[in-house]
């Protein structure tokens, strides 16, 4: 019996894909315009047995230059079909990039990225999948769009509400969106998921808006698919901590608990292959390269506790005096000759840390800026509870277990990626570049947890199963 068929845009890295994969579809196209995320997800396509041209199709290019009948034209001349394809799509999977709707940055109401949802209505409009999955930030709740026109050019007033706008373009093309609820008008809020529930062990909350045809079933409750417990970020990573006496001493905490679960799952793969039908397993641990802090800035980590951000440690110092910094001499070396702090003499540069008290609020914050950074988000998260949302810097954390940042590997585990998965490209970038690139780290912060994106196709698939 073949697979139900699907379609992934904006594929990225391939975090959506591993979860369709997982709950048993067969992706017969995908898209992205990134030639660093496509490098990756290329790879990982071929590692499974979808070969592209041959029983899929993966394309690099822009959305918007797409139509429905180039993708099922495509499809139709995969050599998998041999020329039986009736080109009926079960399900298009898609989060179109949401920068422009993040509430964890500056958004404004004509950002171009915030229109590429357009395009994703577009497709499907065309293709008229049986079903649509469409994952965004929950910033997509409250922004508003000027000067925003559909893709068959109906004309929206400004400071419409992008869910206003979503709501009455699936029902003009033919599609119920699921509601949680008996009210005819959808509650977007409850349309919020988080990763947690489903194994990811990662605090991730996202807007998944799941649509069918008219007369297709309703897709079933994604709570069907919750997991009873939540993975902790020592169930997630223990094993690959450097230092071996914590490694060792962690592991085997967990064996005692019982506990190694996810980290086992992961070793041992949950995507399968195709030609097997076996999950893929990693003989080797990939993207494991750390960065190579600096003496100083291993020092300035060592000054977080558990659970605090760098916000939380200038108030604790704040509170109890910094003379424990005397003791970090590669972190005073740099603070005196980069610190900008106005010192010519290192002796009375120690004697301020020593009289740290009565210095004006002026001198403290300026020193404690020189010992902390600036950057206030930086936290040291908890072992014992799930990790904040990942995101696309690697140094915006330190690792609960040793003073240092996270490895790409370290990141994939807390998404819920397979260790089978190898993430290609540059492991990292910086200023400028950044706007045009997609290295590792960002492709690891910008997937859709794969455990999230399987409930989400799970709920879906089951129905066509019956």
């Amino acid at each position: 019996m073949k697979k139900p068929l699907a379609i992934d845009l904006f594929c990225g890295a391939g975090g959506m894909s591993e979860g369709i994969l997982q709950a048993g579809f067969h992706i017969v196209f995908s898209n992205d315009k990134s030639p660093e995320a496509s490098l990756t997800y290329k790879n990982r396509h071929e590692q499974l047995g979808l070969i592209n041209g041959y029983n899929t199709f993966f394309l690099t290019e822009d959305i918007s230059k797409l139509t429905g009948d180039f993708i099922l034209n495509s499809i139709s001349s995969l050599e998998y079909f041999k020329n039986n394809f009736d080109r009926k799509i079960d399900v298009i999977f898609g989060g179109p990039p949401c920068q422009g709707f993040s509430r964890a940055g500056k958004r404004e109401k004509n950002d171009s990225r915030n229109f590429l949802f357009r395009e994703y209505l577009r497709i499907v409009s065309e293709i008229k999948p049986n079903y649509v999955v469409m994952e965004n930030v929950l910033g997509l709740l409250d922004t508003k769009l000027n000067n925003f026109v559909s893709y068959d050019f109906e004309k929206y007033t400004d400071n419409t509400l992008v869910t206003d706008i979503l709501e009455k373009e699936f029902k003009k093309i033919g599609y119920n969106i699921k509601k949680y609820n008996s009210e005819d008008k959808i509650d977007f809020k409850k349309l919020i998921l988080n990763a947690s529930d489903f194994g990811v062990p990662q605090k991730r909350e996202r807007i998944i808006i799941i649509a069918y045809k008219k007369d297709m079933t309703e897709p079933k409750d994604i709570s069907n698919y919750k997991k009873k417990y939540k993975v902790s970020i020592d169930e997630a990573i223990s094993d690959l901590i450097i230092d071996t006496n914590i490694r060792n001493k962690e592991l085997e905490k967990l064996q005692k608990e019982n506990r190694l679960d996810f980290i086992n799952e992961t070793k041992s793969g949950r995507t399968k292959s195709i030609s097997t039908n076996l999950p893929i397993k990693s003989n080797e641990i990939n993207n494991i390269e750390l960065s190579g802090h600096s003496p100083y800035i291993v020092e300035r980590f060592s000054l977080y506790k558990v659970g605090e951000t760098t916000k939380d440690v200038k108030n604790r110092l704040l509170t109890e005096g910094i003379e424990q910094i005397l003791e970090l001499k590669n972190l005073l070396d740099y603070i005196f000759k980069y610190g900008r702090l106005g010192y010519t003499c290192y002796e009375n540069f120690i004697e301020s840390i020593k009289n740290f008290k009565i210095l004006s609020k002026e001198e403290k914050e300026n020193i404690l800026n020189a010992i902390l950074s600036k950057k206030n988000i930086r936290v040291r998260l908890n072992k014992k509870t799930l990790s904040r949302t990942i995101v696309t810097l690697a140094d915006d954390y330190i690792s609960p277990f040793e003073n240092r940042t996270f490895s790409v590997r370290e990141m994939a585990r807390l998404q819920s990626f397979d260790d089978s998965f190898v993430f290609l490209g540059k492991r990292t970038t910086g200023g400028q570049r950044r706007k045009i690139e997609v290295p590792q780290y960002t492709q690891v912060g910008n997937a859709v947890p794969p455990l999230l994106a399987k409930a989400v196709a799970l709920s879906i698939f089951d129905v066509i199963e019956k």
